[in-house]
């Protein structure tokens, strides 16, 4: 009995299944039947599914033509059977509409080659991935072709109509044609990259809709200035899909915002009230943020710009004034600190003050710092000097490279001019920093080789030692004049035979170990009287780097005696061809004597004083010894400036 129920079952189910088949067939929608045993439409939006509403099968020439799923096993066959790779073909973008309303979706299609492989062929199977998403779709359309061309006497061409996508995502597209080769399937490849909503085809797409792909605000604004507050008033257009936005006017330092919901509005305003003194920038920024279902917090932001400078020209005198008050202010305070600085017993305390402890000073000595950029190592440890002569010492330094400003306006020989005549009228002194440089400088004055150092070059004050010689040599040379020059040099990085010969017959200094001879020979006090050995604290080669800036000036010499142990070269190294000829520096020479308004001598004049006037201008038989130095110097120009000076004596 239960056979006898199971017979009848199985023949109703095949007479329904029958119906079914030819009811479809009549309507003319295979793809009913593909929907329902594929399974491709799924409940969520984002899912791959399909919208075909191309009827491919019914193609004219098309026997047994199907679209179903992939569920079935490939047939696998040799490859000298199996038909050839489809061709390439093409995919468009665009919307249609579903039941959920207007969607993304892209068209592929692909055509048979015409060949004698189309009686073997059986179909094709489109496999498509989601990268983003990792998601896939597989399709087989199943056919037989009678003819190698279609009806129309074109290739066979086949699409798979309605792939809905997403904006930004990457799809992987690969045809087979059935039935498959079995050591190597051929397959025809696509990569297919959706645009963002910006792109013109998908704009209507609903979920671009969702993010404002096609939101126009239409900003405006109006400005009302009253009793001195600013009143701005937004107006703007709202969206379909945002029902919140948040208004914004920031600049630096100042942020306003305010929300407002649509509330079935097509149009928005919203009002801004704030006074002046709120506002640090008169150029301001307006900003809506909308929330829309798609993007929530993160949607696109439109801004403009609000200029209210025009609004409120009382504001700016405002401002105009304050800033001439403040101008007017610092130099007031510029004029009563130099002032403060000039006071001799205000100068003399704060001299007092910085001096080493156990030593005080009746006033403070100024001291003008000659030396050669010989290397920017040396030039470091002048700078460390002049720092450490400041700071411990308490001796107001003058130094070119700190002076820059001023020696631009005067020129060299000018600045070089009014510092040694302020020196001449005063007790203070100059200190003249020997080194290979200025020995070198010296000699090509003399008629030796030219030299022009890379420092120089490099210096916007340009080579300050060759004007500085020309101008303080002739008044060196006087006995009384002796006075006001100190001589030194660095023992670590230079040698008592980098001093010029005119400086020889005065003391020559060795830095750091007589630093402190050195510095009681600025303040004019002896350091040996009867009995008694005066020492100032913290100024001994032992002592003088325990402080900062002797540390630091210490390690300037230290770091150029080791440079120059590693290139023994090192001045040859620094020298370049110099830009200016011969004639060229000595009229630099005949320049600085008109300056000092010299007049110029004869040779014969030049020769007779030499021979007849030793005893005017020496001491000790040492001033013998300065007139054979300078006759040693073969420059015509430069021997009518040091003969000036001497009849002058």
């Amino acid at each position: 009995m239960k056979c006898i129920i199971v017979v009848i079952y199985s023949i109703v189910l095949k007479a329904f299944l029958h119906v079914l088949w030819s009811f479809t067939r009549v309507i003319h929608v295979p793809f009913f039947c593909f929907c329902l045993t594929a399974g491709l439409t799924v409940d969520n939006s984002s899912s791959i599914r399909i919208l075909d509403k191309r009827q491919d099968c019914n193609q004219l020439g098309l026997k047994n033509c199907q679209i179903k799923n992939c569920s079935d096993e490939l047939i696998v066959i040799p490859r000298q059977h199996a038909p050839n790779r489809p061709e390439m073909g093409s995919h468009i973008l665009g919307v249609w509409m579903d039941e959920r309303g207007p969607v993304s979706v892209v068209n592929v299609s692909w055509t048979i080659k015409s060949d004698g492989n189309v009686k073997v062929l059986r179909g094709s199977q489109i496999d498509f991935l989601d990268e983003s998403t990792n998601q896939s779709l597989c399709v087989r359309f199943v056919f037989i072709l009678s003819q190698q061309l279609n009806p129309n006497h074109s290739k066979w061409k086949f699409s798979l109509d309605g792939l809905v996508v997403e904006p930004h995502h990457s799809y992987r597209l690969s045809i087979l044609n059935l039935p498959e080769p079995a050591d190597d399937p051929e397959r025809l490849r696509m990569n297919i990259n959706i645009p963002g909503c910006d792109d013109t085809r998908i704009q209507e797409a609903k979920m671009c809709l969702e993010n404002g792909s096609l939101w126009n605000p239409h900003i405006n604004h109006s400005v009302d200035l009253t009793k001195g507050k600013f009143s701005i008033d937004v107006h703007f257009e709202a969206a379909q899909y945002s029902e919140r936005y948040q208004v914004s006017i920031h600049s630096k330092g100042f942020n306003s915002s305010k929300s407002v919901s649509k509330e079935n509005k097509t149009s928005l305003t919203v009002t801004f009230e704030f006074g002046w003194g709120q506002l640090p920038q008169c150029k301001m920024e307006l900003l809506i943020q909308p929330f829309f279902v798609g993007c929530k917090n993160d949607c696109w932001r439109p801004k403009k710009d609000i200029d209210l400078c025009q609004y409120y020209p009382p504001r700016t005198l405002i401002i105009k004034a304050c800033l001439a008050l403040l101008v007017f202010g610092g130099f007031l305070a510029f004029v009563l600190w130099r002032a403060f600085q000039k006071d001799p017993v205000n100068s003399s305390l704060s001299a007092a003050k910085q001096q080493p402890e156990g030593f005080q000073v009746r006033e403070r000595r100024r001291l003008l710092v000659i030396y050669s950029l010989d290397h920017p190592l040396y030039k470091n440890i002048v700078l460390k000097l002049s720092a450490f002569l400041a700071t411990k010492c308490g001796t107001e330094v003058f130094l070119d490279l700190l002076d820059s400003t001023r020696l631009g306006v005067l020129g060299s020989i000018q600045w070089l001019d009014w510092h040694r005549e302020q020196i001449e009228n005063s007790k203070d002194k100059i200190l003249i920093l020997c080194s290979r440089g200025v020995k070198a400088k010296w000699k090509a004055m003399c008629g030796d080789k030219q030299v022009f150092l890379r420092e120089d070059a490099r210096s916007v004050m340009g080579d300050m030692l060759s004007p500085a010689l020309s101008l303080l040599v002739p008044h060196f040379i006087r006995s009384a004049s002796f006075e006001k020059y100190i001589v030194a040099y660095f023992d670590d990085v230079c040698s008592e035979d980098d001093v010029p010969s005119p400086f020889n017959i005065t003391l020559r200094y060795k830095l750091m170990k007589q630093f402190e001879e050195l510095f009681f020979r600025i303040l004019d006090t002896e350091m040996h009287e009867p009995g008694i050995v005066n020492h100032i604290d913290g100024l001994s080669e032992e002592k003088y780097h325990q402080c900062a800036s002797g540390r630091a000036l210490r390690d300037a010499i230290e770091a150029f005696h080791a440079y120059q142990l590693e290139h023994p070269q090192w001045f040859e190294e620094e020298l370049l061809e110099s830009s200016k000829t011969s004639s060229e520096i000595c009229d630099d020479a005949k320049s600085t004597i008109n300056l000092m308004t010299y007049r110029e001598p004869d040779s014969a004049q030049v020769t007779s004083h030499l021979n007849t006037q030793e005893t005017d201008f020496t001491v000790n038989t040492s001033g013998l010894y300065v007139a054979e130095e300078l006759q040693m110097c073969t420059s015509v120009e430069f021997n009518q400036l040091i003969s000036e000076n001497m009849q002058h004596v």
